[in-house]
């Protein structure tokens, strides 16, 4: 086999259709547009246009509601930390941060910063440095020795 012998199967590549290239083509005159008015022309996108009738998303209610204020943070379990800490991915020298959970793969994208919850049970003396930590989160790591500065203040309740 030599690479000027390659080729493709039998009829598994088609030519492309050459539009307006005649009326013995099948594809000539207007090349596949109909006749005349605004989609015969180039450049032309009429979305959700219904001839006049109320289109479809403007029949349909308004719903929902998007806070931009709120915000959006990667919520992480003590039982989660304590298995890195275990398999020697995390240090407990070093502050468990956003960064630090990105860095050892944990994690994908920063977001908001991290929300520490208090599923599972932690043994490790380790120091975080998150946005947020539930209270259940931070009383088992205070029990374990650890210490939790919160970088956000928490929103009042």
């Amino acid at each position: 086999m030599k690479l000027n012998e390659l080729s493709d199967n039998p009829g598994s590549t088609k030519n492309r259709m050459r539009v307006g290239r005649g009326i013995g083509s099948g594809k000539g005159k207007t090349g596949g547009r109909g006749v005349k008015g605004q989609k015969a022309r180039t450049g032309v996108a009429i979305k959700g246009f219904e001839g006049g009738q109320m289109p479809l998303h403007r029949r349909l209610p308004k719903r929902g509601f998007h806070n931009p204020f709120s915000t959006d943070y990667n919520e992480v379990n003590i039982g989660r930390i304590q298995q890195l800490v275990d398999a020697g991915k995390l240090e407990a020298s070093s502050p468990v941060t956003n960064e630090a959970l990105i860095a050892v793969g944990l994690l994908s994208k920063p977001r908001d910063g991290v929300k520490i919850l208090g599923q599972g049970a932690i043994t490790a003396k380790l120091a975080f440095e998150v946005a947020a930590a539930s209270k259940s989160a931070i009383a088992a790591i205070e029990g374990a020795g650890g210490t939790v500065k919160l970088l956000t203040a928490p929103a009042s309740e």
